[in-house]
């Protein structure tokens, strides 16, 4: 069995990691707030919308996210809760309960977000998920 390395990255190769991997992308505003579900992180998710409707950054926002074993709520639900107390107004949220993965938030939410607005409508959107589920090669 051959031994684990030791030997912790150096600076230059963090900083190479993070350029390719904690892509930082300028906000500006968008038409949709995609709000992806998540089983944990999720008072710091729906601070991240309330924050994001304050500063005018969507007109609309999208919730996604089925139910997580353990609670009797849908992921969606809480999250849309949370925005709603944050004061984010209910009127803008759609929502999607059903999803239990990533693939699944998109799939499953495409046909509310096109019978409320239509498809066509959407011209820019914002994603709000977790890191794991960001840029991959």
């Amino acid at each position: 069995m051959k031994a684990m390395s030791t030997r912790l990255p150096s600076a230059d190769e963090i900083s190479e990691i993070n350029a390719r991997h904690l892509i930082t992308t300028p906000l500006k505003p968008a038409d949709l707030l995609f709000v992806f579900g998540t089983r944990v992180g999720v008072g710091p998710r729906v601070d991240a919308a309330c924050r994001l409707w304050r500063e005018g950054f969507f007109h609309w926002a999208i919730v996604t996210g089925g139910m997580t074993p353990g609670l009797d709520r849908s992921e969606c639900e809480l999250i849309s809760e949370g925005m709603i107390a944050g004061g984010v107004p209910a009127k803008v949220i759609l929502e999607e309960h059903r999803a239990t993965n990533t693939g699944e938030n998109v799939i499953f939410s495409l046909p509310v977000i096109d019978a409320h607005l239509g498809l066509a409508n959407i011209r820019s959107v914002i994603c709000l998920g977790s890191i794991c589920t960001s840029r991959s090669e």
